[in-house]
């Protein structure tokens, strides 16, 4: 008989409920001070990582060879035959092609290693999508035929309060990295069809890009249903206000607030707010 393994990084943002209710094994990445080393989402935190930028900015790492090595020597003792994996995009960060590469040392587990080309929610909401179909019972082929749908109905839309920590991590991607300087232009950030940021619009002043995120999720429902997730990165306050405007749109099926992962937020800084949409 089969048994299907969900995995995960730690950048899909899920909570500790999701984890246990769908069973889903979490991959840490890792942030890297000159002196010290910390697992994301297990001993440090979002706001312990913004506190201390003024002192020094760390670095991240995927999660180790090591660590994805035990994880699937730990999944083939406890009888899975087959796994399904969903990663941070792979236009974002290694850890795609990491998983893929140990997977190849256990020829008689069935892998489907998925890129999501997104991050935070973008990958969780697919790892959500996938524990709802095991437990109703789909089939490792009935589930793996869906992740490209998943994908291809999921939109991700942020707004920070500079960018000079995306362009310090180099993860700018095709964003325009002097584009925030020009007359405090705060862009709307989105992932392109391959997985790396671009300037979905250039907006002035960060309260009309904030409001506009709220009009691209507002247009979005208007014309299907679904789901949403508020996330932010050291920006509770104005993120709780926006959760509040979207909580009174029609056609939503489900509306989720939290915060990003401290890996994000060392390539984000403080002042993140961003919306996951996924259409019905």
């Amino acid at each position: 008989m089969n048994k299907i393994a969900l995995v995960t990084d730690s950048t899909s943002d899920l909570k500790d409920d999701e984890i246990k209710r769908y069973n889903v094994h979490v991959l840490p990445l890792k942030i890297l001070y000159k002196d010290r080393e910390y697992t994301d989402r297990v001993d440090i935190t979002p706001e312990e990582v913004y506190s201390n930028m003024a002192v020094e900015v760390p670095t991240t790492s995927l999660p180790s060879l090591n660590d994805i090595d035990q994880l699937f020597m730990k999944l083939k003792k406890e009888g899975y035959t087959h796994i399904i994996a969903v990663t941070i995009s792979s236009g974002l960060s290694g850890t795609y092609n990491s998983v893929k590469l140990v997977s190849k040392n256990y020829p008689e587990i069935k892998f489907e290693i998925f890129d999501s080309r997104a991050l935070t929610l973008g990958a969780g909401a697919i790892i959500l999508e996938c524990g709802e179909m095991l437990r109703l019972g789909k089939s490792f082929e009935e589930i793996v035929t869906q992740l490209p749908k998943f994908r291809d109905k999921i939109s991700v839309y942020y707004v920070l309060d500079t960018l000079k920590y995306l362009m310090k991590g180099g993860r700018i991607g095709k964003v325009s990295g002097n584009i925030g300087k020009l007359l405090n232009v705060k862009p709307i950030i989105s992932i392109n069809k391959e997985g790396v940021y671009y300037t979905y619009k250039k907006v002035r002043g960060r309260k009309r890009s904030i409001s506009k995120v709220f009009d691209i999720v507002k247009n979005t429902l208007e014309e299907k249903k679904g789901k949403v997730w508020v996330l932010h990165g050291g920006a509770q306050e104005e993120a709780q206000e926006l959760y509040e405007k979207i909580l009174q749109l029609p056609n939503l099926i489900k509306l989720e607030f939290g915060d990003i992962s401290p890996v994000a937020g060392v390539h984000t800084g403080p002042g993140l707010i961003g919306v996951t949409i996924m259409t019905d």
